[in-house]
């Protein structure tokens, strides 16, 4: 996570935590979320930008079960130290031939779709303030398309050679699709404006490993929401 996406985080946390110091009365039964998406995947130099939604049932006022949905896109360049043993093994014809000066470096876009369910556990300590951890495990699909044309270097036959390496590396349609198990950890606050309305920040890191035969080893994502999110349904806290 970059230093100011951090600080941003701490900061809204800290804020929140002194909005109010007595405990919460009014937990709704339900509650539905919406928020921007930042994903990073710092080993690939990939950014990644799109929407989060999650629904969430209290079952006690320190217990959430619920599912969260999220869609990411973004753009990147793979290179050589990307590649696994194999997929590199496999460019060794190739790169003799590469002419004086050439950058092996491929465009690509990526997206990414995330399904997660399970528990969250809050702490409502305060009035206007809920903290939350929770575990992360869900499925990650991921697709990527390689851009050869967009090398920027015609002069040096960029464009076929690298076409032809993405070629040997993904097949003719120069795109991948993959569905993969990740798991980690995440958290955040709400701050509960009203009992119906609320502002939330949360941070996930989670590890996986797709595309097994092409990057060299699995991948550690950081994602960071920030949205509102609204609550309904009666109030578990009267008996």
């Amino acid at each position: 996570m970059r230093p100011k996406t951090f600080s941003a985080v701490i900061l809204f946390i800290l804020l929140a935590t002194l909005a109010g110091f007595s405990q919460q009365t009014d937990v709704l039964r339900y509650s539905a979320f919406g928020a921007f998406s930042y994903l990073s995947t710092p080993s690939l130099n990939l950014t990644q930008r799109g929407f989060d939604g999650d629904f969430g049932v209290n079952i006690r006022s320190w217990l959430t079960i619920g599912g969260d949905f999220s869609y990411n896109g973004g753009h990147s360049s793979l290179v050589p130290n990307d590649l696994s043993n194999s997929a590199k093994a496999s460019l060794a014809p190739i790169l003799p031939l590469l002419p004086p000066g050439f950058v092996l470096a491929v465009p690509y876009n990526s997206s990414t779709y995330t399904y997660e369910a399970g528990p969250q556990f809050n702490y409502r300590h305060f009035s206007k303030v809920t903290l939350f951890a929770r575990p992360a495990l869900g499925a990650l699909h991921a697709n990527f398309t390689a851009k050869p044309g967009q090398c920027g270097q015609p002069e040096l036959g960029c464009v076929p050679i690298l076409t032809e390496i993405v070629t040997g590396l993904v097949g003719s349609s120069l795109s991948k699709s993959d569905t993969v198990v990740f798991y980690g950890f995440g958290g955040g606050a709400t701050w509960e404006v009203t009992p119906h309305f609320g502002l939330r920040i949360a941070a996930d890191m989670v590890h996986y490993n797709f595309f097994s035969n092409l990057p060299d080893g699995g991948r550690n994502s950081v994602r960071v929401v920030v949205g509102t999110k609204f609550s309904f349904g009666k109030n578990i806290m009267q008996k």
